[in-house]
């Protein structure tokens, strides 16, 4: 939004801003704020910050954590939700004794990762599209204690309310599909995000009704720089949630929310740059992707079990990585085939269009450190020229859960839990330090962290497990 601070200065005069709010990511993916009055926003603010406690974000440890907040000016935006007008920034995490910025904050991760493949002189820029499912819905009841673990959810749409009276235009489980009004009624509130994220300079490609019948939808993006598109991420979260809390719903990224209902994940369309033309387009090659794509291709479905622990980092995320649900279970890559790990969209074939998704991912993740991860897997098998077929990747554009067991054996499964993606991450993460992009030192926390996550899970009895052992 801003060129420098005298700009920003201008503005805050002259819109009359009375607050100013400093938002940034912690490592596990989650926001966190503090609000300055606008009197302290000063040029000195960019050099010294405002102090915070990187301990309590997954940053530092207890002995080690004071760190500072530099707002990066070009990301600021008039916050929608405050009463009192506020204008906010994202914010990069420098150390608070030199001012030189942290290596394990998320945002200067993925612009290492990016400079890396500028200055390997792979590409001059990456490009993402990410796709950000959800559930709306109008109520949330959760328990947990020792005598108890019980969660309840419900939508207006939902096809379980049909005995409690209505208009009848309910949505039967996996029928909502790009349902219309009457049925689709998220319709407005989807539009109310949509135009708001674009007054807030985060462009929208298109909303609609997603397969789930209760209230699943999707907003997605067209491709955006690596650090836009990142930032977007949680700027997209943020709005969905507020503009469903005004209207007395509420929001949720959860992947696996309800059984037997479809999922909710956060594919991401890619591509890289080179000279301002599609490097992964070659009007000859197979689905007109370029040697370097499948290159690419190759390197992150190598890499895809250890990926999987930054871009499906909760226990949730694996409820939703099961057969039948159009959810990738396999290292395989395919035109058109939504069961498999990577997807050639048919539609795209313009030179500036061809592209592929990855579809494990789930927006349960740090979208900073999930698009560096992708991204250095993806290099790495560049610079390895790792063919995806020699890998036994593919293209395989069956429907692998008709075929026997014998030969859905040959294919390379992805992790079935967030235990085996981080022991997968364990093993194999040399391909990360590259570049010193990631840190032995935040890979270790990262792990060490959702461990202790997975812990917590297993440490509690499920209320199916009572229902199925109780009377023994």
């Amino acid at each position: 939004m801003f060129q420098n601070f005298q700009e920003a200065a201008a503005y805050v005069k002259e819109n009359k801003i009375r607050l100013v709010d400093l938002k940034f990511c912690d490592l596990w993916g989650r926001w966190h704020h503090v609000t300055i009055s606008a009197v302290e926003f000063t040029p000195e603010l960019m050099e010294s910050g405002i102090g915070f406690d990187g301990s309590s974000v997954g940053f530092k440890s207890v002995k080690a954590g004071d760190m500072v907040l530099i707002p990066d000016l070009g990301t600021g935006f008039m916050d929608p939700f405050c009463e009192t007008p506020t204008l906010s920034f994202i914010c990069n995490t420098v150390e608070a004794d030199t001012k030189v910025r942290f290596g394990g904050d998320p945002r200067e991760v993925v612009q290492r990762a990016e400079t890396f493949m500028i200055q390997q002189g792979l590409a001059d820029q990456s490009l993402w599209g990410p796709e950000f499912e959800f559930y709306v819905f109008n109520d949330v009841v959760l328990e947990n204690d020792i005598f108890t673990s019980a969660y309840r959810v419900d939508s207006f749409e939902a096809s379980w309310n049909s005995s409690q009276g209505g208009d009848g235009h309910l949505i039967p489980i996996h029928g909502g599909y790009h349902a219309i009004p009457p049925r689709d009624q998220t319709s407005d509130l989807r539009s109310r995000m949509t135009i708001l994220l674009e007054d807030l300079g985060v462009p929208v490609k298109y909303h609609h009704h997603e397969v789930g019948g209760p209230g699943q939808c999707e907003i997605e993006t067209p491709l955006l720089g690596i650090l836009k598109a990142a930032d977007s991420s949680l700027i997209i979260k943020y709005v969905t949630k507020l503009v469903a809390r005004n209207d007395g719903q509420t929001v949720t990224f959860l992947p696996k929310p309800l059984f037997g209902e479809a999922g909710s994940g956060m594919h991401f369309h890619q591509q890289l740059i080179k000279a301002g033309k599609n490097l992964f387009y070659d009007p000859s090659g197979p689905n007109l992707l370029s040697k370097e794509a499948l290159w690419y291709i190759g390197g992150l479905l190598t890499h895809a079990p250890a990926v999987l622990a930054f871009t499906n980092p909760s226990t949730n995320s694996f409820r939703r990585l099961v057969p039948g649900y159009e959810a990738p279970i396999s290292a395989i890559f395919s035109s058109g085939n939504r069961s498999a790990a990577i997807r050639i969209p048919k539609y795209a074939t313009e030179p500036d269009t061809v592209r592929f998704e990855f579809r494990p991912p789930d927006a349960t993740c740090n979208p900073y450190l999930a698009m560096a991860a992708q991204l250095m897997a993806g290099l790495d098998g560049i610079r390895n020229q790792t063919d995806p077929t020699v890998a036994g990747f593919g293209p395989i554009d069956d429907d692998i859960f008709s075929w026997p067991a014998e030969k859905r054996a040959t294919i390379k499964s992805l992790p079935t839990s967030l235990e085996e993606a981080l022991y997968s991450l364990e093993k194999d993460h040399a391909f990360l330090l590259e570049g010193g992009v990631f840190t032995e030192e935040m890979i270790h926390n990262w792990i060490r962290g959702k461990r202790n996550e997975a812990m917590q899970v297993r440490l509690r009895p499920h209320p199916y497990e009572v229902q199925m052992y109780f009377d023994l």
